[in-house]
């Protein structure tokens, strides 16, 4: 159970199925209570209907047994103001829900059956018209008056040895010579109670075969809708499996999430391609490049052992720094690589060019004072990868400057490096900062190195949240500018502040 519902596809017919019975049970009550309610209703306004009848012939002086009390087969009773029931249905055996359960008229003493004084008046105490009631309970009625108010209740009622519920109506009526009566007149409830059983008969078979419709459309479109996604994961484990990064995933022909879904994995595929080729492309480069300066570095050396009169110690000096400076271009790469993060300690960018151009003949050297942060030792890195760059291509001359530059991205410090020589054709400018690549005038190990230091350069100033680019310099040759955000004066927000 636990692994069936760990499905996407039963946990969305699960859900659905969940909903739409809610919603029934909802509506199915809804529907029963309006429905009920409605022929309650009904029933009420023809019992209604029926008591005023009754009350109207009262009105105009009908005599009890002149009523029309069994036209309809409805129990009907007429109460005087003491509860006595002075006139009732022919057949009517029992009653509730009236306020009287007698079936027996029992009319006042004294009193004709037309309600007239059979003689002398003398009525034992029990006085007709106005005068039988008491000062404390004078009736709001005038003689002849029906009340508009009607009251209603719920019972039951055997007649002629039928039973059945009824819904009870009571009209009040004032009667010359007899005082406030009350007619209680009921309608059968027998229609509401048979709708509302078929009504949730319906609901009760309809409800589940309903809900088994939903589940099962529900199942099917979610399958439908689901299948892509199985093609896509079905594909993943294939490619994890053959570890063939070349392949991609199938995108489905439509615009939905899935879709999209779809697209994004392979531009992730792709993404991982590129990274993984670029790690075996640098594996590759890394061991050529390092095999090199052992391989003379070991000839030296045997040769030294055999023949120590023929050792060149200045070669193999040279041999040692060069492999020392490739192992720490590659060391930075990995930890660059890795994700390492700047430091965010503050410094001078023009101090900093001008300690490092004191370091090297034939460099000029305009810098202003421009606050910086990040790491010191990676931007130092860069600057003297960008000179060294400079002075192997230059004739006779690089300049550096450094500046602040206010514009739409905020205060940046910016820093060139330009120098005199051939310049950079304009489609190598971005393949320069590509990792061992070193243009054709370059190809020397000795004079152009391994092909690192502008990769290097460009990494280290992305992740001080600022750019390297080249360009023609003014007099001919290149120009590259490396851009960085200012550090932030105290209390101001610094610009580029978040980026790794």
């Amino acid at each position: 159970m636990r692994r069936l519902f760990g499905s996407v596809r039963a946990r969305a017919t699960l859900g659905a199925t969940v909903v739409v019975a809610v919603a029934l049970v909802a509506a199915g009550a809804a529907v029963l209570l309006s429905l009920r309610s409605n022929l309650i209703g009904q029933a009420g306004t023809q019992a209604e209907r029926t008591a005023r009848s009754v009350a109207t012939e009262l009105a105009v002086g009908k005599a009890y047994d002149q009523l029309s009390l069994d036209e309809d087969d409805e129990p009907v009773q007429v109460v005087d103001e003491d509860g006595r029931l002075v006139a009732a249905s022919k057949d009517l055996q029992r009653i509730s829900g009236t306020g009287t359960d007698a079936v027996t008229p029992r009319p006042r003493p004294n009193a004709t059956a037309s309600g007239d004084d059979d003689g002398d008046g003398d009525d034992d105490g029990d006085n007709h018209g106005g005068d039988h009631r008491g000062d404390d309970d004078a009736s709001t009625l005038e003689p002849g008056e029906i009340d508009e108010n009607t009251t209603f209740a719920g019972g039951s009622a055997t007649i002629d040895g039928h039973h059945a519920d009824y819904r009870f109506a009571a009209v009040k009526v004032d009667v010359e010579g007899k005082g406030e009566l009350t007619v209680h007149a009921g309608a059968p409830l027998s229609a509401e109670q048979g709708a509302v059983r078929t009504a949730q008969t319906a609901l009760l078979i309809g409800f589940p075969l309903l809900l088994g419709v939903v589940a099962g459309v529900t199942w099917l479109v979610t399958r439908r809708a689901l299948r892509p996604v199985e093609g896509i994961r079905s594909e993943m484990s294939a490619i994890t499996a053959s570890e063939d990064l070349a392949r991609r995933v199938p995108v489905p022909d439509t615009h939905d999430e899935i879709a999209r879904l779809a697209r994004t994995t392979n531009e992730t595929l792709a993404a991982l391609e590129a990274s993984v080729e670029r790690q075996r492309r640098f594996v590759a480069d890394a061991s050529h490049e390092l095999r090199s300066p052992v391989a003379s570095l070991r000839t030296q050396l045997e040769v030294a052992l055999a023949h120590p009169e023929l050792l060149d110690l200045q070669g193999a000096v040279e041999d040692t720094v060069r492999l020392q400076d490739l192992a720490a271009d590659l060391l930075l790469l990995a930890r660059l690589d890795a994700g390492e993060r700047p430091g965010r300690a503050r410094f001078d960018l023009g101090a900093l060019a001008r300690e490092a151009a004191a370091r090297r003949t034939g460099v000029t050297v305009d810098a202003q004072a421009v606050e910086v942060a990040g790491s010191r030792g990676q931007l130092e890195r860069v600057l003297a990868n960008l000179l060294d760059n400079a002075r192997r291509h230059a004739r006779s001359a690089v300049t550096v400057s450094v500046r602040r530059s206010d514009g739409a991205q905020g205060a940046q410090a910016v820093l060139t490096v330009a120098d005199d020589g051939d310049g950079v054709p304009e489609g190598d400018r971005e393949r320069i900062f590509e990792r061992f690549v070193r243009l054709d005038d370059a190809r020397s190990r000795d004079d152009g190195g391994a092909g690192l230091g502008l990769a290097i350069a460009r990494d280290v100033a992305l992740r001080h949240g600022g750019t390297l680019t080249v360009r023609d310099a003014p007099a001919g040759g290149a120009l590259f500018e490396l851009r960085l955000p200012m550090a932030a004066s105290e209390g101001l927000e610094k610009p580029g502040a978040g980026r790794s």
